[in-house]
């Protein structure tokens, strides 16, 4: 009883980062690097308080449940917080002394971070359920290396298989738990921000309908007067001031189709279809627009990419990401756009550029309504085309670096 007493402190321990940082951080820490970086020092902290009070059994035998934050912490941290925690792990264990459990802590480490951080791209990418599987599948295999190691630098003993096995059941029950745990926080804040955006698209939706066709038609009407007033004996000057208030009037028409697209009602007309056959279609629509800016567009495209979706919104999505990949190329250069199914059961479609890329902090407000990094832009085209992608029940992740490019790495679940 003392033995489970002890492991239901180590417990108590695990929730205190889990705590901090969904009560504290996640929302008032925008920055996605410093999230990752304030959890991973939580989980530090977790992890040298599981080792400061183990479970003592034998000589210089001890357990704890310090596999709960090494594991949680790289699966959802990354590869660099799994090595930053392996290497607490080992320089705190040392300062109890070289011994056989040091020894022990070592080749458990060697033997299971290489497995967690091969699964740790795949947990990122599953679905809640699958990700569920793969930590306490981990877990099982941490434990059940621990253990097999242990037996053979000490040797066999009933009264140790009782303590080890014990400790196999808490790991991997409380991995299940705390990782469902995550996974239903990390719901409820993403549906947090879903109802907020979606006020915002309301807010839009209602202003749109009342004012579009209204502030259309004076529109069409000052430009159809322009285009008769610029007659071919009129001066240079008052000619180029003709056509530079066509292309704004243009341009405010084009924001007005972008309102548009949050007014209309839910996408409908989903059916079968094949990503490849689209994105030949989308890069033919664009080809012209790449070639005046001196930009080549490259395609790897896989065979049998299909999903359910609407062809012309998917279009739409894609053709906004490409040309904002062309126009982030002031000099040319070369945009790349392959398709291809995953293990994990998406299609992925890759967009990749060469383009001056974005800083960590314009990375994070990327799709928000009303920013945008060009001169005259709104914003609008990309929130569009993260809305669409995630009608499909598709996800996006942009990864970017200033001055290096921009790769968008769009997944959108696979059908037969």
């Amino acid at each position: 009883m003392s033995i489970i007493k002890d492991f239901l402190f180590q417990l108590t321990l695990v929730v205190i980062p889990i705590f901090i940082y969904y009560t504290f951080i996640t929302e008032k820490v925008k920055s996605t690097k410093n999230k990752n970086i304030i959890m991973t020092i939580l989980w530090g902290i977790s992890i040298i308080f599981c080792m400061s009070f183990p479970v003592n059994f034998g000589e210089n035998a001890r357990l704890e449940l310090r596999i709960i934050p090494l594991l949680l912490g790289t699966l959802y941290g990354g590869v660099w917080p799994g090595i930053f925690l392996s290497v607490i792990i080992v320089l705190f264990r040392l300062s109890f002394g070289i011994s056989i459990g040091f020894y022990n802590t070592v080749l458990v480490l060697l033997s299971s971070l290489p497995v967690i951080l091969f699964f740790q791209n795949s947990f990122s990418l599953s679905t809640k359920d699958k990700r569920v599987k793969i930590a306490v599948g981990l877990s099982f295999y941490y434990s059940v290396s621990g253990l097999t190691i242990f037996y053979i630098l000490r040797g066999f003993s009933y009264d140790f298989l009782k303590v080890q096995i014990v400790h196999l059941i808490f790991a991997v029950v409380v991995t299940w738990f705390f990782t469902i745990l995550i996974e239903k926080i990390r719901e409820i804040h993403q549906l947090r921000l879903e109802v907020q955006n979606t006020e915002k698209l309301r807010v839009i939706s209602e202003l749109t309908s009342v004012f579009a066709h209204e502030i259309r038609n004076p529109m069409q009407v000052t430009r159809g007067f322009l285009q008769l007033l610029n007659e071919p004996d009129l001066p240079k000057e008052k000619k180029d001031y003709i056509k530079i208030s066509i292309e704004e009037l243009d341009r405010a028409n084009e924001i007005i189709d972008d309102f548009l697209s949050f007014g209309k009602p839910s996408i409908n007309s989903i059916v079968k279809i094949d990503v490849g056959y689209q994105i030949d279609r989308v890069v033919n629509i664009i080809r012209s627009y790449s070639i005046n800016h001196n930009v080549k567009i490259k395609t790897d495209i896989l065979d049998d990419c299909w999903i359910h979706a609407n062809p012309q919104k998917l279009n739409q999505s894609l053709i906004n990401i490409l040309k904002n990949a062309v126009e982030s190329m002031p000099n040319g250069g070369t945009v790349w756009i392959s398709c291809m199914s995953t293990d994990e059961g998406f299609i992925k479609i890759i967009i990749k550029d060469q383009g001056i890329g974005m800083t960590k902090k314009q990375l994070d407000r990327l799709g928000s309504p009303f920013y945008s990094l060009k001169e005259k832009g709104t914003g609008l085209g990309m929130m569009v085309s993260f809305q669409i992608i995630h009608s499909f029940k598709g996800k996006i992740k942009v990864n970017s670096e200033k001055n290096r490019g921009t790769e968008f790495i769009i997944l959108l679940p696979q059908v037969n």
